[in-house]
């Protein structure tokens, strides 16, 4: 890339770093603190160690601007539901710590928050909910010691990150309109402009993600109102958007009365837009040229026509008034490339996580960025096409995707089972015992044999766990899984594989995200042999467990010059293989999971219809084939499903499970408003909270259910897997479950018409 046109500085800024400890130590500490093995003290520290770690890096990248904010516990919207005093009454009685996390995890008689995805990421956040005589008690003691300790150690390139009062009342849960909600928050924000005041901040980064969703011309009088109440408290103001282009939103977006817009560069077409309506020249813009989702490096030529447009716009360094950024919080991305010895080095040169995204971000900020392009023209040399893989795919007919008989004809095919049949989604408890084996095999300790011999004793303790309680459907467990995408992924070509590069999901929970860097293809069966193990020990029917190609695809990294939809019909092929197989093994139920599908649904409304259509035809890809005696099952979680229902039907699934728990039945209603004509197994207790739920509060479900489902449509599952939880709750969980179930079954044998429903 050429020299920049100027060599006047160009200010640098971020906003938001990875907040999880480069060992992950803030997992451990969360998880030392529940158990009772750390104190609160203790929790802190490590909680500064690791905020104070990821500012260090940011100083030593030389970054300007510095956003400060992101840092937290468990989740930032959380924190800020705190922090505006926004307490729902069954939380009032609890205190600090207790409170905080019973929010988030739910304690014996007081639900969690619902748990959603932020955007069209794999982070999941926490939804505040909003009662309608709720009047905020804002306290911002713990942000502004956050902040003041960010100065010790950045002085004034610490830069407060608020999340801004449309998007948190956007992402509410509350029976109240947007421009109502901002009014009542309103007040707190300015009291936060006031405090900010006090401790002489640069500026404030108010982010406001809701500016790229389709409907953000409805918010337009909301926002003039909002900002120009804030514009007047006297701090700078930077205004934060990011994942997609602001589109209509534009031509009065920048004349918003504030001082900085940060606009991302990479996705949507922001850059489109800055060329059709221009620059206002009272505002600085803050380009996000660095993508802080992605792990690949950027290209420089690329970049070069990002900032050639954006010099014809009138903005350079010279102007005034240009910057330049990361594209969103690295928070998406893992901490550092350079500790990932055992990647291939062309792979490696092409590679950028959060450490290396600053520096790129610095070296673009100094016009120096001439050595990328060679590194990206080993990585081609070393990564061909695969001509089989790309002839597979491109010789696809209708018919691939097609299964051989509609539902109803197939359905008196399959497995015949009792009302209310009873099943878990797949996983069952990692415990220290599994995590242990695995590591000994990865090292070399032990052999195949003996890996082997040990998971399949885990798998047949399942096994005897789930037949004595008396579950209809079995699962094998997936002892050998340390991730339902890592593990396929490991099992198919294309895919390169990381050792730290860890990101959050929620809380404590952390993901390893595989590296698509090649064509995809199954070298060999993936699942076969744990499924028959686990079906020796059991005459019930078990269920084939694969994670389905669009939730591979969204939960990795995939190449950035390769079309989605291209590399997930490769994957689809892989599964469509592997079912054949575990069919001949003697499966008769297969699940495919696809928690993914709504989360990858583009921001803007408009391109819905395309990523839906290859959405769903991948995942009919992988399933067609399977004989119509096969019952296809498939399992969604932690999204808003209710507008892409007719889409879930496509898939043309024998029955879906879905997370039910945190959402208040929402999803249940909504297929039932629709009139999803297969059956539906609906999560009766929550799998991310360590409560039991007891045999009434299950049977209150079930009641429920069969007001909007026939009980012929009903399966009884937990809301997600139990990989997460210890055996000392899943053995009760589930012994409960089956005796609400009983209950159920015994009221509809005694007498159907009259059974309970309410």
């Amino acid at each position: 890339m050429g020299e920049t046109s100027t060599t006047t500085p160009v200010v640098t800024q971020t906003l938001g770093y990875p907040r999880i400890g480069h060992n992950r130590e803030l997992k451990r500490a969360l998880e030392g603190y529940w158990r009772g093995r750390i104190d609160e003290q203790a929790l802190r520290t490590t909680f500064w160690q690791v905020a104070n770690s990821g500012w260090e890096d940011q100083k030593r990248a030389g970054i300007d601007r510095i956003g400060v904010g992101g840092e937290t516990l468990y989740d930032h919207v959380l924190d800020w539901t705190v922090r505006l005093g926004l307490i729902p009454k069954r939380f009032r009685d609890l205190e600090g710590l207790e409170r905080y996390f019973a929010m988030a995890r739910g304690q014996p008689g007081i639900a969690a928050f619902e748990m959603t995805k932020w955007f069209d990421t794999n982070y999941h956040y926490l939804v505040p909910e909003i009662e309608p005589d709720m009047e905020p008690a804002p306290d911002f003691s713990d942000f502004l010691e956050l902040l003041r300790q960010a100065q010790t150690s950045l002085g004034d390139r610490a830069v407060p990150i608020v999340i801004g009062p449309l998007t948190f009342a956007y992402l509410s849960r509350t029976a109240l309109d947007l421009d109502h909600v901002s009014s009542l928050l309103l007040p707190a924000y300015r009291d936060l402009l006031g405090a900010l005041s006090t401790v002489r901040v640069p500026e404030v980064q108010f982010h406001e993600p809701v500016l790229v969703l389709s409907d953000v011309e409805e918010m337009r009088s909301t926002f003039e109102r909002i900002y120009g109440d804030l514009a007047g408290v006297g701090i700078p103001i930077n205004l934060v958007t990011y994942f997609d282009d602001v589109g209509a939103a534009y031509p009065w977006l920048v004349h918003l009365p504030v001082d900085v817009i940060s606009l991302d560069l990479t996705r949507g077409d922001n850059l489109g837009l800055i060329q059709k309506f221009g620059w206002p020249q009272d505002k600085t813009l803050a380009a996000g040229l660095v993508d802080g989702r992605s792990v690949w490096r950027v290209r420089p030529q690329e970049v070069q026509v990002m900032l050639d447009t954006l010099a014809e716009a009138g903005l350079s360094a010279a102007s005034g008034h240009l910057r330049f950024g990361i594209s969103c919080s690295l928070q998406h991305v893992p901490y550092e490339v350079g500790r990932e010895t055992a990647l291939p080095d062309p792979l490696r040169g092409v590679l950028a996580f959060a450490r290396e995204k600053l520096g790129e971000l610095a070296s673009l900020a100094r016009g120096a960025f001439t050595e990328a392009q060679e590194a990206w023209d080993t990585f081609y040399a070393f990564s061909p096409a695969d001509e089989t893989v790309q002839e597979r795919v491109h010789s696809l007919s209708e018919a691939d995707f097609q299964r051989a008989q509609p539902y109803d004809q197939r359905r008196p095919l399959q497995v015949s089972l009792p009302l209310f049949p009873t099943t878990t989604i797949g996983s069952y408890p990692q415990t220290p015992e599994v995590r242990r084996l695995r590591a000994r095999f990865r090292r070399g300790e032990i052999s195949l044999s003996e890996y082997e011999a040990g998971i399949d004793a885990f798998i047949a303790y399942a096994v005897g766990v789930q037949d004595g309680l008396g579950l209809d459907v079995i699962v094998h467990g997936e002892f050998e899984r340390s991730d339902m995408v890592e593990y396929f992924a490991q099992k198919l070509t294309g895919f390169a594989f990381t050792q730290h590069g860890w990101v959050q999901s929620f809380g404590s929970r952390y993901v390893r995200p595989p590296i698509i860097f090649g064509d995809v293809a199954r070298r060999e069966a993936m699942t076969v042999r744990e499924f028959v193990v686990a079906q020796r020990f059991t005459h019930k029917p078990v269920k084939g467990m694969l994670t389905g190609p669009v939730t591979i695809l969204n939960w990795s990294y995939p190449r950035i010059d390769v079309p989605h939809y291209e590399t997930a019909y490769q994957i689809a092929l892989a599964l469509r293989d592997e079912i054949a197989d575990l069919e001949a093994a003697g499966a008769r139920v297969i699940q495919v999971d696809e928690p993914a599908l709504r989360e990858g649904l583009p921001l803007k409304r408009e391109r819905w219809e395309e990523y839906l259509t290859w959405a769903v035809k991948a995942f009919r890809l992988a399933t067609a084939k399977a004989r119509p005696e096969t019952q296809v099952h498939t399992h969604m979680c932690y999204a808003e499903f209710g507008d892409i229902l007719a889409s879930i039907e496509a898939l043309d699934a024998d029955v879906i499970s879905i997370e039910n728990a945190r959402s208040d039945d929402a999803t249940l209603r909504e297929l039932a408003e629709f009139g999803y004509p297969r059956e539906v197994g609906p999560g009766v207790y929550d799998i991310h909270s360590p409560v039991v739920p007891s045999v009434e509060f299950i049977e209150a479900k079930l009641r429920s259910f069969v007001q909007h489902l026939s009980p012929q449509q009903i399966w009884v599952n937990p809301d997600c897997g139990l990989k997460t939880r210890a055996w000392e709750e899943v053995i009760p969980s589930l012994r409960n479950m089956i005796k609400a179930v009983r209950r159920m079954r015994e009221a509809f044998a005694a007498s159907p018409q009259d059974a309970p429903t309410e």
